[in-house]
């Protein structure tokens, strides 16, 4: 249990810092006066006064606010949020967005980097297949095959499949060697061939910006396949609240960091997506009152754009609530 709460903390700890922060850094670069920094809900734990801000950890490790003058309400202030044009607010307000997506690529990259790349170096040769059978020998580096060069694995696996189970001939450099091995791929079920080897994982840092961008457009995408199932009413799995959050996030820190970390850079990306729906309360809906005031050219009054905001604020609260009892149904 300790486990599990430390790693919840960690990970909402650090999504909502850098969403925050996103709000917190491009406001003050905008001459915002800015009240609070907090980082969770309900009550404080600890608090600092800065110059100008109040810098507040709260009691409750589900959320966070940057407190900035005049943004829900009108202010005489120069430098008040409801006092700059267009623009800047709205880079104000999709920058915690941003950040998310930051976070969560870098934290992929950290993954990536971690776990190493696959290599046209040779990790493993199987008993009983051709590559063993040939000579060919752990941490030989395959150059060619059939005299085309090979540059990476992947390389490698499409050379083999394209064989269409010719004998195929294997030039690899082992030490100061260069050998050439014949062999005759096997067919593997399915489709395709193999010749028995696996591939080493070698850390680089250029295949980790590679393999860390194909991973984020994979969650990216992830949950507009969801959005899809859910607007025809085929949702696969269960939505959890808060309470199924913990859980999963429980059960995920036994299996390793790297993991954990996986799993923050899903919910990094979810989040900054959810953020910019243009619902009202959350980042996307203020964009959208934005956007309506670029393109009429005037202010919208901000007495009814705070109340649309607040009835969105307490729909998504009921929401919440609704999913907290569902969660505690189920266990």
């Amino acid at each position: 249990m300790f486990l599990t709460i430390i790693s919840f903390v960690f990970i909402f700890g650090m999504i909502v810092f850098a969403h925050e922060l996103g709000h917190f850094t491009t406001a003050k670069l905008n001459g915002i006066k800015i009240h609070e920094f907090a980082l969770g809900m309900g009550p404080v734990i600890l608090k600092k006064q800065g110059k100008e801000t109040l810098y507040s950890l709260r009691a409750l490790p589900i959320g966070g606010y940057v407190k900035m003058e005049g943004e829900d309400e009108d202010s005489d202030d120069p430098r008040s949020f409801s006092n700059k044009k267009p623009l800047p607010r709205l880079i104000i307000l999709a920058a915690g967005a941003i950040m998310n997506f930051i976070l969560a690529y870098v934290l992929l990259v950290i993954i990536m980097f971690g776990m190493g790349a696959p290599s046209n170096y040779v990790g493993d040769v199987i008993a009983d297949y051709p590559a063993i059978e040939a000579g060919i020998q752990v941490n030989d580096e395959i150059i060619a095959i059939d005299d085309q060069p090979i540059k990476s694995w992947d390389d490698v696996i499409a050379s083999i499949d394209g064989s269409d189970g010719k004998s195929i001939e294997v030039t690899v450099k082992r030490g100061n060697d260069t050998l050439n091995l014949s062999l005759t791929p096997k067919p593997k079920e399915g489709s395709g061939y193999q010749i028995g080897i696996q591939t080493k994982f070698v850390k680089k840092v250029d295949q980790a910006f590679v393999m860390a961008g194909r991973q984020f457009g994979t969650f990216f995408t992830d949950i507009f396949k969801f959005f899809t199932q859910l607007g025809r009413g085929n949702v696969q799995g269960d939505i959890v609240g808060p309470v199924g959050l913990v859980s999963i996030v429980g059960q995920v820190s036994k299996t390793g960091i790297m993991n954990l970390l996986l799993l923050a850079a899903y919910i990094s990306i979810n989040l900054g997506i959810v953020n910019l729906l243009p619902f009202p309360a959350l980042d996307g809906g203020r964009i959208i009152f934005v956007i309506i005031e670029m393109i009429k050219g005037k202010p919208i009054d901000r007495e009814k754009e705070g109340y649309v905001h607040f009835i969105g604020f307490a729909i998504l609260m009921a929401l919440m609530v609704f999913l907290v009892i569902r969660d505690v149904q189920r266990l």
